[in-house]
């Protein structure tokens, strides 16, 4: 039996996922509100956004479960990977079709990215804090010989 030892996560890790992720999303909607296209085109985004952002932390809680031995079928892992993949050429194929300016494509393409990346910091906190009976957690896997 082998025991591994887990900091809690800082109060400063946890306002700054936050802070990024709240930040990204409002600057997010900003740049669609502002945009010039359709309604129907906002709520795409918008919806690729959310799609991408659940996909992207269902892909980290099943790699995360994974390497602490909480089994996690070959199919649901799959399906995390595809819809993340699948959410990134969704947004890639309606600003490659858009009409707007190349900064605004960049600008959508860069903040669903980064939503990827607050999402698993936030995701992460969460599992480790509830984990927490204290200040520290303690994981126990037994290496099979």
């Amino acid at each position: 039996m082998q025991q591994k030892q887990i900091n809690q996560p800082s109060a400063a890790f946890i306002a700054a996922s936050w802070t990024a992720f709240l930040v990204g999303t409002i600057a997010f909607i900003i740049g669609l509100w502002n945009a010039d296209m359709q309604l129907n085109e906002k709520g795409y985004y918008f919806t690729v956004l959310m799609f991408g952002l659940f996909s992207a932390i269902s892909v980290q809680k099943a790699v995360r479960d994974q390497l602490e031995g909480i089994p996690v079928t070959n199919l649901y892992y799959g399906i995390a990977w595809f819809t993340t993949l699948l959410s990134i050429v969704l947004l890639t194929v309606g600003l490659w079709n858009a009409e707007l300016l190349r900064s605004e494509k960049g600008f959508l393409c860069h903040e669903l990215c980064a939503e990827f990346i607050f999402g698993h910091c936030c995701s992460k906190k969460y599992k480790r804090c509830k984990d927490f009976k204290g200040n520290t957690a303690v994981l126990i896997s037994q290496d099979k010989q």
